[in-house]
């Protein structure tokens, strides 16, 4: 069973950078470079949404907000994805989650990270 663990949240202040990372456990480089990661946050009343999403082959996409502030990266040796992320805003504090999805289209997800934007 896949097990997915987020680290690297806290408290930045607005225009400050921070990078998330999610451990995959449960798996190995073979396996883990086949799954498609993402990205994901909930801020507060708000539904989840996605951010940052990296393909198998390394292809990536970004939601319009996050364009050219967010960088989402994989280290299949590692079994790890990372997300960072510069020129932090107030309303991007959330939680933020990594999902992975196997090829069968199965998700797994992480129990999420606080970010929290503020001065």
């Amino acid at each position: 069973q896949l097990q997915l663990v987020e680290s690297g949240g806290g408290l930045v202040q607005p225009g400050g950078s921070l990078r998330l990372s999610c451990a995959a456990n449960g798996t190995n480089g073979n396996i883990f470079k086949l799954y498609k990661m993402h990205w994901y946050r909930r801020a507060p009343g708000q539904e989840r949404e996605l951010v940052a999403k990296i393909t198998p082959g390394g292809g990536t996409d970004y939601t319009d907000a996050v364009k050219g502030r967010f960088t989402i990266s994989r280290e299949n040796t590692k079994n790890s994805i990372d997300l960072q992320m510069n020129s932090l805003k107030p309303e991007e504090t959330a939680v933020y989650y990594c999902k992975a999805e196997n090829l069968a289209g199965w998700s797994y997800w992480g129990q999420g990270t606080q970010v929290n934007v503020s001065s």
